[in-house]
């Protein structure tokens, strides 16, 4: 039985008349008459009784014709929804998040996500280092990354999305916590609290060529791999911390988020995807950031 089939009985159920059905479904009427014959002899029932002056739908054929245009409404559901899934409006899209970006940077992506693709499905997935995103995207378990690193991997592709200011968090009771702005050669005594050395995190990196650049290496006397427990550390007295502007976002009880008046420093925010993943939904996506301006909108999230 062919959807075809389906079709074609359904023309003949309402114009209950061969030629006429013919005429719609721009059919010779015995092609189609054969049709229905075969249709009826896989059934195993007459569906219609024809005389030569009328066509009436048997017992068999009104139970038939509920069932048939159900199932011609579920093949109508089935190809809108495959020529949306095509178009890129729908399906399930997997993006992970670096550390202080999972506070600041999600919800904004999320809303925008949202506000574009209201019948698609985002899977965010935030708290994420650099080595365990590449893994993710070159392993297909998410499709697009928002990363610190250039991601060289030559089954990836990657462009640069936004430079975010870097910024030091001071404890409440810091000396220089009442500040506007803050010039990192003051700090160069203080004890520093700094991402994983040992995981490859670019944010450990760009504290030391930022303190560098200052004049001074700096005292490390904690490493951690979360952005809300650097956060939490600073606010417990443990120590200064160099992350991106954005971790603002995270309000600890203790901790103060100042810009850095010299050196000035960024990060670069890397939006990732694999090469050869063909996800339609993907393609929108990307094509979504590049038409957005992340640090307005990341701006305007924090004032609304």
């Amino acid at each position: 039985m062919e959807i075809r089939h389906l079709r074609y009985f359904v023309v003949v159920a309402e114009e209950l008349h061969f030629n006429r059905a013919a005429q719609r479904l721009h059919i010779q009427q015995p092609p189609l008459s054969r049709q229905i014959r075969q249709l009826e002899n896989e059934i195993g029932a007459e569906l219609f009784e024809r005389t030569t002056r009328s066509v009436k739908l048997t017992a068999a054929g009104r139970a038939f014709e509920k069932e048939a245009r159900e199932i011609l409404h579920r093949v109508d559901i089935a190809a809108a929804a495959a020529q949306r899934a095509a178009q890129g409006i729908t399906g399930r899209l997997g993006v992970g998040f670096t550390g202080s970006n999972t506070y600041s940077l999600l919800p904004v992506v999320a809303s925008n996500f949202r506000r574009e693709f209201p019948d698609a499905e985002l899977h965010a997935e935030g708290e994420m280092l650099s080595p365990a995103q590449s893994e993710a995207l070159v392993t297909g378990r998410l499709d697009a990354c928002f990363g610190r690193l250039a991601f060289p991997r030559p089954e990836l592709e990657s462009r640069v999305v936004w430079a975010e200011p870097l910024a030091v968090v001071l404890p409440r009771d810091h000396r220089l916590a009442g500040a506007d702005r803050i010039r990192l050669d003051d700090l160069a005594h203080d004890p520093f609290v700094t991402y994983d050395s040992r995981v490859g995190s670019t944010m450990f990196e760009a504290t030391i060529a930022t303190c560098r650049t200052a004049g001074f290496s700096p005292r490390i006397i904690q490493e951690v791999t979360q952005t809300s427990t650097l956060i939490a550390l600073v606010a417990a007295g443990f120590g200064v911390a160099i992350a991106p502007e954005s971790v603002r976002h995270i309000q600890v009880t203790g901790a103060v988020h100042k810009p850095l008046e010299w050196p000035k420093a960024s990060s670069d925010l890397v939006l990732a995807w694999r090469r050869d993943n063909d996800l339609p939904l993907l393609r929108r996506f990307i094509e979504m950031v590049g038409r957005s301006d992340l640090g307005e909108d990341f701006t305007a999230e924090q004032q609304a």
